[in-house]
């Protein structure tokens, strides 16, 4: 793993959140998209370092509807970014840890996406991310 990529933060409303972080960080975002598949808007803030994704639900069935339902507001995932995210998933099965989805799929920010389950990753969901 390269290093952390982003820390993807669940939130309820997007426009009000991003006025949040906006005030909080001193930037404005720099990009909004919408993950379809995934039922997610997501709002990118980026500092010198490191990246920030605010996540908000597009409908009742989406994974971050159920972790707001379940958890509120707060820290969904951790992101790390790969040079090659298949070799990375097989490392990482092979160290025992369990995989969600072991076929990359495109998420936002021009990436593609692996995630491993919270609880082989001391109840944090982790994300592993590789440009496209």
């Amino acid at each position: 793993m390269k290093k952390i990529d982003h820390i993807g933060i669940a939130v309820k409303d997007i426009v009000a959140s991003n006025a949040l972080f906006e005030k909080l960080l001193g930037v404005s975002n720099y990009k909004t998209e919408e993950v379809e598949s995934e039922g997610v808007l997501t709002s990118f803030f980026k500092s010198e370092t490191s990246k920030i994704e605010l996540l908000a639900a597009t409908n009742s069935d989406s994974p971050i509807a159920k972790f707001l339902e379940k958890k509120g507001e707060g820290i969904h995932h951790i992101a790390f970014e790969v040079e090659n995210i298949q070799e990375e998933v097989q490392r990482l099965k092979e160290e025992g840890f369990l995989v969600l989805n072991e076929i990359p799929k495109k998420g936002a920010d021009n990436k593609l996406v692996v995630f491993l389950h919270p609880k082989s990753t001391n109840g944090v969901l982790i994300e592993l991310c590789q440009s496209i």
